[in-house]
């Protein structure tokens, strides 16, 4: 058949075309197999991210390809189980603490650790300002009058209440013990102790029947206070005190300072000769001083105060070598002229060396110096440099402090809390209090025109020290503090003279 004959042909080997050569090719159309087409990719072949089917394919991957030392050892020992385990116990193990180091290197890089770096220089530094005081509070003549009534006062309560007889020592010609008591508003009084106490004590003494039948009255039985009330009267409370001397004097003290509120703005100068009978003799550097060089103020507590070498000065002094003669050289003269016992009880006088920038907190950072004695002083300048930021709650300049300055000085957190009292003395007691500084238009708290204050005080005292009043908090510390620290190097007793010198305060290079 003619169909026959064509597959026998096709089926024949092909015959060689004559004219080509080895190597040559010839595309011949309808003979032998179409070459195969080549393999399309699957889906997951053409994945970016190669998906494993389970976790323990993925496991194994990770362990036969990373890079970590011993996770190989985790899939080739998977048919000995202890060795599986002693590997992925190691390898855990590794980790932990290779986690716990990183929480380490965290932990401290977050916590912004700072450097110290103490640098001791002896180098030629601004003499510091030092402020002395006399110690003995100074009588007014516009108030003369009214402290002797106060005295007078003060003399009949304390023998009404201790039958003793204060006369030599509070007033010169006592007029007769009578009642005075009423002249004053807040009296001082004696009062009962609770009788809750008296169970202890007669618990105590049960052996004797005596004792217990005719119980007599001890002085741990009594307190003395004065009583203080709010403006309506609506709440009062005792100001009391277990040790009758203290409630004497912190009474004393309150009406004395009601009455030294009083004074009037403009005050006289005090004469020459009572800032002559004081300071005796100045030298720095064996130059004598001259009235140039200090400032006078007066401190209600304290008395007259002289600070030497301070901003006010045009030519401040300057040291650079220790020793008693390249410093400030005192000699003084303590007197008990109209001394006032119960706001001061030593003799001598207060000193305190501050920056020239800063004010004298006598009450802070003053020292005594008893009389009869001569008295060496070394120092020592500090200066400390705070991180701000993250590396610590600091200011620089107390702009960003949320308390007025009410002291014409830099910003110090001891000038920025004693403001806060005062800011809120204002607010909430309607008057100044006489021992800080005080806003225009406001007046000091005197009990004749502010009934309440000394309520309002006390209660204010009590949050302040427990910093309810949040001053402590507000106020905080400045970047660059600049401290002084003072020592005693000794203490001679002359053997003729009775006056009290203090030869040297100067910048000592022994630090």
């Amino acid at each position: 058949m003619e169909g026959t004959k064509l597959e026998e042909q096709d089926a024949s080997p092909p015959q060689p075309t004559p004219g080509l050569t080895k190597g040559d090719k010839r595309e011949e159309q309808g003979l032998g197999p179409e070459p195969a087409a080549p393999q399309q990719p699957t889906a997951e072949e053409e994945a970016l991210i190669e998906f494993h089917r389970s976790y323990r394919e993925l496991f194994e991957f990770f362990c036969s390809n990373t890079t970590i030392h011993g996770a190989i050892r985790l899939v080739c020992s998977r048919h000995n189980r202890m060795k599986t385990a002693f590997w992925a116990v190691l390898w855990l193990c590794t980790f932990g603490m290779m986690y716990w180091q990183f929480g380490l290197l965290f932990g401290e890089y977050f916590s912004y650790p700072v450097s110290l770096n103490i640098n001791l220089n002896s180098d030629k530094l601004v003499f510091p300002a030092v402020t002395i005081c006399t110690l003995n509070p100074y009588r007014y003549p516009e108030i003369k009058e009214e402290l002797e009534e106060l005295d007078r006062i003060t003399q009949q309560t304390l023998f009404d209440l201790y039958k003793y007889d204060s006369s030599p020592t509070l007033v010169a010609g006592s007029r007769g013990r009578r009642d005075l008591r009423g002249t004053l508003p807040h009296p001082l009084q004696r009062l009962r102790v609770p009788l809750r106490l008296h169970g202890a004590r007669q618990a105590r003494s049960a052996a004797s029947s005596v004792r217990d039948n005719n119980p007599q009255v001890d002085r741990k039985d009594w307190k003395i206070g004065f009583q203080l009330c709010n403006q309506n009267k609506s709440d009062c409370f005792y100001q009391t005190y277990s040790s009758g001397v203290d409630a004497v004097r912190e009474w004393y003290r309150f009406h004395y300072i009601n009455i030294l509120s009083r004074l009037p703005e403009t005050l006289p100068s005090l004469e020459e000769d009572t800032l002559g009978n004081f300071i005796f003799a100045c030298r720095f550097n064996q130059v004598s001083c001259n009235q140039a060089n200090y400032s006078h103020f007066h401190h209600p507590m304290y008395g007259n105060c002289y600070t030497f070498n301070d901003k006010n000065n045009s030519n401040l002094w300057m040291s650079s070598l220790p020793g008693v003669n390249n410093g400030l050289s005192l000699m003084l003269r303590t007197e008990q002229n109209d001394f006032i016992p119960l706001l001061s009880t030593v003799t001598g006088a207060r000193v305190m060396v501050h920056g020239q920038d800063e004010p004298a907190f006598m009450d802070d950072g003053g020292f005594n110096l008893r009389p009869g004695v001569e008295t060496s002083i070394s120092m020592r300048k500090e200066a400390l440099d705070r991180l701000g930021g993250d590396y610590g709650d600091c200011t620089k300049n107390g702009s960003d402090v949320p308390v007025k300055n009410l002291y014409p000085s830099k910003y110090t957190q001891q000038v920025c809390i004693h403001s806060c009292f005062q800011e809120n003395m204002i607010k909430k007691c309607g008057c100044a209090y006489i021992f800080y500084p005080r806003p225009q238009n406001v007046e000091y708290c005197d009990y004749r025109k502010h009934s309440s204050w000394g309520y309002c005080y006390y209660k204010l005292q009590a949050d302040f020290s427990s910093d309810h009043l949040g001053c402590f908090t507000k106020c905080r510390k400045p970047c660059r503090n600049g401290s002084l620290r003072c020592y005693r190097d000794r203490t001679t007793t002359p053997s003729t003279t009775r006056e009290m010198e203090w030869p040297r305060s100067t910048s000592s290079s022994r630090s």
